[in-house]
């Protein structure tokens, strides 16, 4: 149930806010509607409901005359709900959780590839992103960011280890949780186990 919820942004949405989490404002829609006119005031997030690995999402930006094309694309295969959500300026913040441990570190992550913001290409082509860990932010703003890792990592009801992604606006001190990744990457250079490494536990 957890593995479900985890999949569905909405439902796993609805949980956060109900334990009183920091979120992005948002709604979710049918594409086709969300293509039809700006659903909110720019710059937004376009997401599909239920996708991994940043696919099929879109970030619409100040100056766009419209929402994305490929909402309209009969050959979408990413779902017909869409998550529409504002976009939060700033840090791309993780923060991994073990169960019987609580959280580990948080780690902010620079986009190195063509693209500018955290999409496929740089979570997975090599040398596509990197990694800082511990994050260079406030530890007030750290301990608020794995206090809220381990309440989500418990409110969806996982077991094991999850990561859960932020958004960090420095400039108005303002964090949101976006997910909670619960099956996330556990390669030795994955980010849960650089968390690890810092924490003092080794990869195997």
């Amino acid at each position: 149930l957890a593995s479900a919820i985890c999949m569905d942004k909405d439902k796993s949405k609805a949980i956060f806010a109900h334990a009183g989490l920091p979120l992005a404002n948002g709604k979710l829609m049918q594409r086709k509607d969300a293509a039809k006119a700006h659903p909110m005031p720019v710059p937004y997030v376009v997401k599909p409901n239920a996708q991994g690995s940043s696919v099929g999402v879109f970030i619409v930006r100040e100056g766009a005359n419209r929402p994305p094309e490929q909402l309209l694309d009969p050959d979408w295969t990413f779902g017909e709900e869409v998550l529409v959500e504002e976009f939060i300026d700033g840090k791309e913040l993780t923060v991994a959780v073990m169960h019987d441990r609580g959280e580990l570190a948080v780690t902010e992550i620079f986009v190195t590839s063509d693209g500018d913001w955290y999409d496929f290409d740089a979570k997975y082509a090599e040398g596509g992103s990197r990694h800082v860990v511990p994050a260079d932010i406030p530890q007030t703003v750290a301990d608020q960011l794995m206090r809220a890792a381990e309440a989500a990592h418990h409110a969806l009801g996982c077991r094991g280890v999850t990561r859960a992604d932020f958004r960090y606006d420095p400039k108005r001190d303002r964090i949101a949780l976006l997910e909670v990744n619960n099956q996330p990457g556990m390669t030795p250079t994955s980010l849960v186990p650089e968390q690890a490494k810092k924490v003092g536990m080794s990869y195997d």
